[in-house]
């Protein structure tokens, strides 16, 4: 089980639906490293959808 799926008590097919999910929404950004995948948050997409909500309510 990945460190993700442990910490959140998830299985490894579900926390992966969960990254491609935020992938595709550009919100998580990956980086392969041989066979292990890193993510890390899109900051810049993560802020420009914080504005637009903002700016919506």
């Amino acid at each position: 089980m990945s460190s993700i799926g442990a910490k959140a008590k998830l299985s490894q097919s579900t926390v992966s639906n969960y990254l491609d999910m935020l992938q595709r929404a550009g919100l998580v950004l990956s980086e392969r490293h041989g066979k292990w995948t890193y993510y890390r948050r899109n900051e810049e997409t993560i802020q420009s959808l914080a504005e637009f909500i903002k700016g919506e309510l």
